[in-house]
């Protein structure tokens, strides 16, 4: 189930047999947010609006237990397990996390932008989810007593899933849908009004000018419900917040790998 669907990736050694795969995500263009019919959609996902993304690297998984005290020699987590994503771990704690692994390994790495976190959730797709129209239980962790459109209702298993348990996206990516939701780099912000469309600079992010304390978080987690999983779905926490369904994957923009 682990194939590399990505003709360039590379493996970061963290030590102690502990590596963390990151996935080249080409460059391209992709209209963030929902369109106007989408069923259950919010207004957080308005206006649509074009953004092109420049090449970056992404975590092929959420990032797990066993990565996370490689660097930080702690597990906050409360479902424990090696190759369980890390969860209990504020933005401040992922943002650390992040400079740690820069300082270890000499390359920039840092949060996904909410903009780069969609179009790397998509690959490609404009439908609701990168499996399409639907999900169920047997493609994401999610509360399957709450299906999206006509999907039947499944199961709900109630825990995280150990990373890669479910097939991934076009960019052979894991895990984009549920789980656990995954910190955004970003101020939030209501809805895309003011959002900066056309091209985005690598690892540019959108800041507020009165030090927003909100931070977005993507993808949904294993108590949502099936359309919090969308690709478009957004929401926000408070960035000192720690529970048992937010974690977060890392990225970094390079231009010579």
């Amino acid at each position: 189930s682990r194939s590399n669907h990505s003709a360039n990736y590379f493996v970061e050694d963290l030590g102690n047999g502990v590596t963390l795969e990151m996935v080249e995500i080409p460059p391209g263009k992709f209209m963030m947010g929902s369109p106007e019919n989408e069923k259950k959609r919010s207004s957080f996902e308005s206006p649509q609006h074009q953004v092109t993304v420049p090449r970056f690297f992404m975590a092929r998984y959420p990032l797990t237990q066993t990565q996370y005290s490689a660097i930080t020699g702690n597990n906050p987590s409360y479902f424990k397990g090696d190759n369980l994503p890390v969860e209990r771990v504020s933005w401040n704690d992922a943002v650390a996390f992040c400079k740690k692994l820069s300082q270890k390994t000499g390359k920039d790495y840092r949060l996904p932008s909410e903009a780069q976190w969609e179009y790397a959730c998509r690959a490609g797709t404009t439908t609701p989810f990168y499996f399409g129209e639907s999900i169920t239980p047997d493609l994401v962790n999610y509360d399957g007593n709450f299906p999206y459109a006509d999907a039947p209702k499944g199961q709900y298993r109630q825990q995280t899933t150990e990373v890669g348990s479910f097939p991934p996206n076009a960019f052979g990516l894991y895990d984009m849908h549920g789980n656990v939701w995954e910190w955004c780099l970003d101020d939030w912000h209501e809805n895309y009004i003011n959002a900066v469309s056309g091209v985005l600079t690598c690892g540019s992010s959108w800041y507020s000018q009165d030090n927003n304390s909100y931070k977005p978080r993507r993808g949904g987690c294993r108590r949502s419900d099936a359309q919090t999983c969308r690709s478009a779905n957004r929401d926000w926490s408070a960035r000192d917040t720690l529970n048992e369904d937010l974690g977060f994957r890392v990225l970094f923009c390079s231009r010579t790998l």
